[in-house]
C-alpha cells in the first residue's frame, strides 16, 4: 500500500517562500508521475505542477516562474519550492502519485499567504 505524507505548509507573508515536501512510502517500481494540486473552499481542485519519474515538468500558468517542482527518486519524495508567494496562492496543497494505473493522495497541507 502506497502512502503519501506532506509537510512544509504554514503561514507566510506575501513575497515570502515555502517549500512543501511529499514522501511516498511503499513499493513503487517503474514509471510514475507526481503532482501538486491546490484547492480553496468552493473551488475545484487546481493542478499546480507535475513531474515525471524522468524529470519532465509542467506548471500552471499562475505559478510559472515562481514555483519549482523537483523530486528525489531514491527517496520517493517530491518537493514544491514556492517563491514570491501571493495571497491568491492560499489553499490546501495536495500531492498525488500516479502509478500502475492508480492514484494515491496525501492528506493535504495548508498554505496561507498574508497580504
Amino acid at each position: 500500500q502506497v502512502q503519501l505524507v506532506e509537510s512544509g505548509g504554514g503561514l507566510v507573508q506575501a513575497g515570502g517562500s515555502l517549500r512543501l515536501s511529499c514522501a511516498a512510502s511503499g513499493s513503487i517500481y517503474g514509471s510514475n508521475f507526481m503532482r501538486w494540486y491546490r484547492q480553496t473552499p468552493g473551488k475545484q481542485r487546481e493542478l499546480v505542477a507535475d513531474i515525471t519519474s524522468g524529470g519532465s515538468t509542467y506548471y500552471a500558468d499562475s505559478v510559472k516562474g515562481r514555483f519549482t517542482i523537483s523530486r528525489d527518486n531514491a527517496k520517493n519524495t517530491v518537493y514544491l519550492q514556492m517563491n514570491s508567494l501571493k495571497p491568491e496562492d492560499t489553499a490546501v496543497y495536495y500531492c498525488a502519485l500516479y502509478y500502475g494505473g492508480a492514484s494515491f493522495w496525501g492528506q493535504g497541507t495548508q498554505v496561507t499567504v498574508s497580504s
